[in-house]
């Protein structure tokens, strides 16, 4: 599998220029970029991190942090040559320079996994983390 393919859509979020900060025509143009659906691997993307830029993706159930699925994240982050930070949700960075690859939210009525798009087994890792972290196979 291959990085994410989603790359034209977060460009059209972005501002392009501080010149268009204030720019609400600009603002609604770039918004109706989101009305376009985007799927990877089945799931939805669903928006930006706030802070991070990251791609998000909907997982297909929600997510309740146990010690067996944080097991299961760290035996998926070895297999991605990764380990967990867990901060306020677990991060998986790259052993190879700590770069952060994915996230893992379970804050709300759903699960979310946001990916850095750039990264070579985004896909991957996306189908790995819904698959891996399914209530009924822990």
């Amino acid at each position: 599998m291959t990085k994410l393919t989603v790359g034209p859509w977060l460009a059209a979020q972005k501002l392009p220029s501080k010149a268009l900060a204030r720019d609400r025509a600009a603002f609604l143009e770039r918004t109706r970029q989101r009305q376009i659906q985007h799927e990877v691997a089945g799931l939805p993307l669903i928006g930006l991190g706030g802070s991070c830029g990251k791609p998000c993706f909907a997982l297909p159930h929600t997510l309740t942090w146990t010690d067996a699925n944080t097991l299961a994240l760290e035996e998926i982050a070895r297999d991605f040559d990764c380990f967990v930070e867990y901060g306020v949700y677990p991060h998986l960075k790259l052993q190879d320079g700590e770069q952060e690859v994915a996230a893992v939210q379970d804050w709300t009525t759903f699960a979310m996994v946001y990916l850095r798009p750039g990264y070579e087994r985004a896909e991957e890792l996306l189908v790995t983390l819904r698959d891996g972290l399914t209530p009924t196979t822990l």
